[in-house]
């Protein structure tokens, strides 16, 4: 077993998204705003890839699920543990109290190749989004596309804020897969007027490595909307497309309650 030490960090406070704000957070019955799963997934990432290294980047695979809140400035134990029977490299994030506050399994190589995944059509993004709801929300709804730009410039920002120790990422100028994720929050939050709202799991396919001044094509349609015990959850497929040559880099299967139980 190997394990990762780090101190999360609320990056998000200024974010529309009010669930990250202590104030808001403790409304709907949390301890303070919400560090991001965006985030808390980089922090599961580190191990595999300081294990597989680059490689892992072009084929591998990683699913996350947030189990239990992770706060600001808490400090987080990740440990690793690979089981020989089925080939995935276990995760488990620990609180402070030792509780296990988010789980993952990571593969060297993924099990269906992002290429072989389905890819959503691009759509323009609505100009006034509708509320997010069931209709708005509905299984096949294709969502309008963004667009993001890697800039390595700019990278070094973000891998501090993650806490990011790996050099991988900086010496060979690649985007973070925690990075590339949140373009899966973005696109949800361009196409639905969002309350607060709860980012749950995400099933991460790698179809390859992200360098300076690419461009991405990120597209999504939803698989599923229903309801849990108060919440309601949309399940979305987002892949990210290279604009240039029209590959997948990255497919995720993306769940998030986009509308909690009233308090």
């Amino acid at each position: 077993m190997i394990r990762y030490d780090v101190q999360a960090v609320n990056t998000a406070t200024a974010s529309s998204n009010r669930i990250h704000d202590d104030e808001v957070a403790k409304a709907y019955g949390f301890g303070g705003g919400l560090v991001p799963g965006v985030d808390v997934y980089a922090y599961l990432v580190h191990l595999p890839a300081e294990q597989w290294g680059v490689e892992w980047l072009h084929g591998g695979s990683m699913s996350a699920r947030f189990e239990r809140p992770v706060y600001d400035g808490e400090l987080l134990s990740i440990t690793s543990s690979d089981d020989p029977t089925s080939g995935l490299l276990q995760l488990s994030l620990a609180g402070p109290d030792g509780g296990q506050r988010a789980s993952g399994a990571a593969r060297a190589v993924a099990e269906v190749p992002a290429s072989e995944r389905e890819t959503p059509e691009h759509r323009d993004r609505p100009q006034s989004p509708p509320d997010a709801d069931a209709e708005a929300l509905a299984p096949g709804t294709l969502l309008g596309s963004v667009t993001a730009t890697f800039d390595a410039a700019a990278a070094p920002g973000y891998l501090s804020a993650v806490r990011e120790p790996l050099e991988l990422y900086q010496l060979q100028q690649l985007a973070h897969p925690g990075w590339l994720l949140r373009f899966a929050n973005t696109v949800l939050a361009a196409n639905v007027r969002l309350g607060p709202w709860i980012h749950v799991s995400s099933d991460v396919t790698f179809g390859g490595a992200v360098h300076d001044g690419d461009v991405l094509d990120v597209r999504a349609v939803v698989r599923d909307e229903y309801e849990r015990s108060g919440h309601r959850f949309v399940v979305l497929d987002v892949a990210m497309v290279d604009a240039d040559d029209g590959s997948v880099v990255q497919h995720v299967e993306h769940r998030a309650i986009h509308t909690p139980r009233k308090p």
